[in-house]
């Protein structure tokens, strides 16, 4: 049973795929004596850091394109229709990938996100008056058709 385990450490380096369908079986067949679980926790952290790492950005780019939406009276009616799209465009690719925990994530991270996506808007737009807290609750951010009320 070493070897097997040794071999999988192996192919974790030269055959990733064939590493993975070898994993995948084992969990399936109850066959966890034999795991590679050093590699095997390696890539469940990677991917729960890419998949935090991708809705924040997701969330961030639904929050500037939002506030280029509501504040930026100049370019709204140019660009409105477009900024529009985006942010629905965003909206659906988040819920693809939205679970429970990661939506919890999200919503501790939601003042953090927003100070970022208030800094980018700023820098595109010029504009200073935008507001110092997020104006928007994480429902409101994730609802496909909620925008805000423009005057």
């Amino acid at each position: 049973m070493k070897t097997k385990n040794i071999d999988l450490k192996t192919l974790y380096n030269t055959e990733y795929d064939q590493w993975l369908e070898e994993i995948i079986q084992q969990l399936k067949h109850r066959q966890v004596e034999d795991l590679d679980y050093e590699n095997l926790i390696e890539e469940l952290e990677a991917l729960g850091r890419s998949e935090k790492s991708a809705v924040k950005s997701l969330l961030l780019q639904v929050m500037v394109h939002l506030m280029l939406y509501e504040f930026w009276e100049e370019e709204r009616e140019r660009n409105g229709n477009h900024w529009a799209g985006e942010i629905i465009t965003f909206r659906v690719q988040l819920e693809d990938r939205l679970t429970t925990n990661l939506r919890n994530y999200l919503e501790e991270q939601l003042s953090s996100i927003y100070q970022n996506a208030r800094l980018i808007t700023q820098k595109k737009t010029g504009l200073t008056s935008l507001p110092e807290d997020c104006p928007y609750s994480l429902n409101e951010l994730l609802e496909k058709t909620w925008f805000p009320k423009i005057n």
